[in-house]
């Protein structure tokens, strides 16, 4: 399959835009540009649609795609009702990185669910992914626009390394703008509960609806967890080389980083190490020569979110076997941050 790229880098192209909704609403799958990261997306009503997206992807069938609309009138015909905290939560933060988890309608087909009786939809903010959305019908099924388990997509140059010849389409609008995907709240249940943080937060969902906590299972690994949103089962995020994270005082952290690093030099192994802004001098002179690379300040944390994704997509360019990051624990993205993280990382921590 040879695929198209379409810039809009610098505007929309509305000739373009029109070529890539009818590519969808015939079936096929264009990736696309969101605030967040890039999606991939296909007709989210269009069962066989859904189905070619987990196979570009090579991502499990249980693990839901989220529905992207652009208007708050589309919401309603995908789900058998609008609780007043999705009315809330929309007010406040749509169009914008949320997700919320609702009870699907029959208009919504299984395969694009992960076969859940319920339905994740999101309105996203990139004037791209609205244009594409209204132009392909109002309802696109999009994960990101990656290979399964690989880092998330920030660039066009990302969905391109991993998803040319597999799908019809690229749209290249650019780099996102968070970085991270979308926060999801699921509220099926009787209190509103975060499955995946991101630049939303625990505290801006809290001061719209009250009571909202976070799922105990974003601290664990479950392998017998059936999803019910993107990213809570499966390993995902994850560079090829072996990803531990490094938590504890900064002093600590920075020693410990170093003599792993020294240590995988000495057995032949090609170490990376994810500092900040702030920490980035310490590590230099590391006998063994790691690859070191600032993912943002501290002081603007959407710097880190930003850059995260694309520091470890260069790390495997670079053939490193070894990635050792400092921990992440921001105000309001941090959390989020660190989710990826331990994702990627497979839970791999050490405490200093």
């Amino acid at each position: 399959m040879e695929t198209i790229v379409m810039e809009m880098r610098e505007a929309i192209d509305f000739d373009r835009i029109r070529q890539a909704g009818k590519i969808l609403k015939e079936g096929g799958l264009v990736a696309f540009p969101t605030e967040t990261v890039y999606g991939l997306g296909g007709d989210a009503l269009n069962s066989s649609a859904s189905e070619k997206i987990y196979a570009a992807k090579g991502r499990p069938s249980d693990n839901p795609l989220i529905v992207h609309i652009a208007d708050m009138d589309h919401l309603a015909p995908i789900v058998t009702h609008i609780p007043e905290e999705a009315r809330a939560l929309a007010e406040a933060f749509w169009p914008g990185p949320l997700t919320m988890i609702l009870p699907k309608s029959d208009l919504v087909p299984l395969q694009t669910t992960g076969g859940l009786s319920t339905v994740a939809v999101r309105m996203p903010s990139h004037p791209v992914a609205m244009a594409l959305i209204k132009e392909s019908g109002g309802y696109i099924a999009a994960p990101s626009a990656n290979l399964s388990g690989h880092p998330s997509p920030t660039s066009a140059a990302h969905v391109i390394h991993d998803l040319s010849g597999r799908i019809d389409a690229i749209i290249d609008g650019g780099d996102g703008d968070i970085g991270i995907e979308s926060t999801i709240i699921d509220l099926t249940e009787d209190v509103p509960v975060i499955l995946r943080p991101g630049y939303i937060s625990l505290e801006m969902a809290r001061h719209v609806l009250g009571d909202v906590r976070m799922d105990p299972g974003l601290s664990e690994e479950n392998p017998d967890l059936r999803p019910k949103a993107p990213g809570m089962k499966y390993r995902h995020y994850a560079p090829q080389a072996d990803l531990k994270i490094v938590q504890g005082e900064r002093g600590r952290v920075i020693s410990a980083i170093c003599s792993l690093s020294e240590e995988a030099a000495k057995q032949g192994r090609k170490a990376g190490i994810i500092a900040s802004d702030e920490t980035l001098g310490s590590y230099l002179g590391i006998p063994g020569d790691p690859v070191i690379r600032s993912v943002g300040a501290r002081s603007e944390e959407i710097s880190i979110s930003r850059h995260l994704y694309g520091i470890l997509r260069e790390f495997d360019d670079l053939g490193v076997d070894n990635i050792y990051s400092e921990a992440f624990d921001t105000p309001q993205i941090g959390q989020a941050v660190m989710n990826r993280l331990i994702k990627a990382a497979g839970h791999q921590i050490i405490d200093v």
